[in-house]
């Protein structure tokens, strides 16, 4: 046979190793990753929630109702109809620095996929020019003559493969891609959190302005009244002790007022930093309670559904099936490696020579390895193994966690909404019983003091009124986020 035809044999030998290699590649030990089964539960709480809220005759105090399979916008902050809300959130979304890392991270998991796939699916090929030179004496062969120096320059091109019998690199490239999938749902999860943390502070800012303009009214009443008393003591029909109780009194609320104040202005260097800007930097919207509206109408999915849409559950699913193809990266180590490699190259004593009248030299090469005295292989095996379990576990964690989450929401939502309903009676009956006193005043049937107590008491549930009517924007911010938000990715 001529030595053409050798390596025409020679060639086609491997390239039908090639072939067969892949054919094998559709087999990879280890167990293959199955989802876990959604909760097969069909409410959230042990008790039928109410479908409808009770109602109030007071802002905020409209029925709300549960539907269930109402579609969530991506968007799902418009419902709460503050368009300072939703110009806020869009600044935080493309300066916000927690979703940059985010998507960086997102990218590192692609491309992290990416080079795997490239070094592990497909034939390396690597070329190589070298040059050398060489003394070479014929004494050294017992010969005579003198020593004779040369250059030798060569160029090779070298192609290695792994046949991946076992699926080794096949589980580790599924291992990265879960991988990124899970950064994936994590840029999700953080686009969802912020949106929320945003909407909640808000909302708490203009809760806080609220109480604190209430506050600040009931401060003026209780100054009138200690005048009124310290004149009464003046004039004989009153005792210091009653104006000492009344200073008293007054300093307190007094204390209340840089509290609220402190507060407020926390929130604000929060929505500052949350939109990705310096506390300082301003540009704040001011907000208040009038800024926003009720959503009439609240989504309500199945549990079944809330496991595929939340993304911190489906972020849980993808390490748990990063876990699975470790356990299976772990298993294939012990089984045989197989790698082919190929070398076809020229040698000449001159570079111009190189690529001309060069004489050709190539390798094929088929290299199997198998374990054989590893005694820590098994103990990764079983490593994997405890993670895979541990995966498993936190995954059920994170589904019981949200599970929770809703059916705390849902009691929130209608027991709050019942607090507003008798709060509101009780700010109505307030207003009711000082404008009653207000007229006995005009009539000269009740003194002053008895105006100033009562407006006294009306803030006070006027205070109180405040916190369960933002408590009802909170609630349905919360169910929108217990839910996982809306279907669709949010814009990067």
């Amino acid at each position: 046979m001529s030595t053409a035809n050798s390596r025409t044999g020679s060639a086609g030998s491997f390239l039908g190793l090639l072939l067969l290699a892949a054919l094998l590649a559709g087999c990879a030990v280890g167990p293959d990753f199955k989802r876990p089964a959604a909760p097969g539960l069909s409410n959230y709480t042990e008790k039928t929630l109410a479908t409808e809220t009770s109602t109030a005759p007071t802002r905020f105090g409209e029925k709300q109702i549960l539907v269930e399979g109402l579609g969530i916008k991506a968007q799902w902050w418009r419902t709460l109809g503050s368009p300072a809300l939703n110009n806020l959130i869009s600044q935080a979304f493309e300066a916000g620095p927690t979703l940059a890392a985010a998507r960086a991270n997102l990218r590192q998991a692609e491309e992290l996929a990416a080079a795997q796939a490239g070094s592990s699916l497909y034939p390396q090929v690597e070329g190589g020019l070298g040059a050398q030179r060489q003394r070479m004496s014929p004494a050294g062969q017992g010969l005579s003559g003198d020593a004779r120096e040369f250059s030798l320059y060569w160029a090779d091109l070298d192609l290695h493969y792994n046949l991946d019998l076992s699926g080794m690199n096949r589980r580790s490239l599924e291992a990265l891609a879960a991988r990124a999938d899970y950064r994936s749902f994590e840029l999700q999860a953080a686009q969802l959190n912020l949106a929320g943390n945003i909407a909640l502070a808000a909302i708490d800012r203009a809760r806080l302005a609220a109480q604190l303009e209430a506050s600040a009214a009931m401060v003026r009443a209780q100054e009138e009244q200690l005048g009124l008393a310290h004149e009464r003591v003046r004039i004989g029909q009153a005792s210091a002790d009653e104006t000492l109780s009344l200073q008293a009194q007054l300093e307190q609320t007094r204390a209340d007022l840089p509290a609220l104040r402190k507060q407020m202005q926390q929130r604000e260097h929060l929505l500052a930093v949350l939109a990705g800007r310096a506390p300082g930097a301003g540009g704040i919207p001011a907000f208040t309670l009038s800024d926003f509206t009720l959503p009439s109408e609240l989504p309500l999915v199945l549990p079944s559904e809330l496991a595929r849409r939340r993304p911190d559950i489906q972020a849980a699913e993808a390490l748990l099936h990063a876990a699975n193809a470790d356990y299976g990266v772990a298993i294939a180590r012990l089984y045989p490696q197989v790698n082919l490699s190929a070398g076809l190259g020229s040698q000449a004593l001159s570079t111009g020579a190189l690529f001309g009248g060069s004489s050709t030299i190539w390798n094929l090469l088929g290299q199997l390895t198998q374990p054989l005295l590893k005694p820590g292989l098994p103990a990764e095996k079983r490593a994997a193994l405890a993670a895979l379990d541990a995966a498993a576990a936190n995954y059920q964690s994170v589904v019981l966690e949200a599970l929770r989450e809703v059916a705390d929401v849902l009691r929130a939502v209608e027991n709050d909404a019942q607090a507003l309903t008798a709060l509101a009676s009780a700010d109505n009956a307030a207003l009711a019983s000082l404008r009653s006193i207000e007229r006995q005043y005009e009539l000269g049937a009740a003194g002053y003091l008895e105006v100033l107590t009562a407006q006294e008491q009306a803030q006070q549930i006027r205070i109180r009124t405040v916190a369960a009517q933002a408590g009802r924007l909170v609630n349905s911010v919360a169910l929108y986020q217990a839910l996982g938000g809306g279907l669709e990715p949010l814009s990067d």
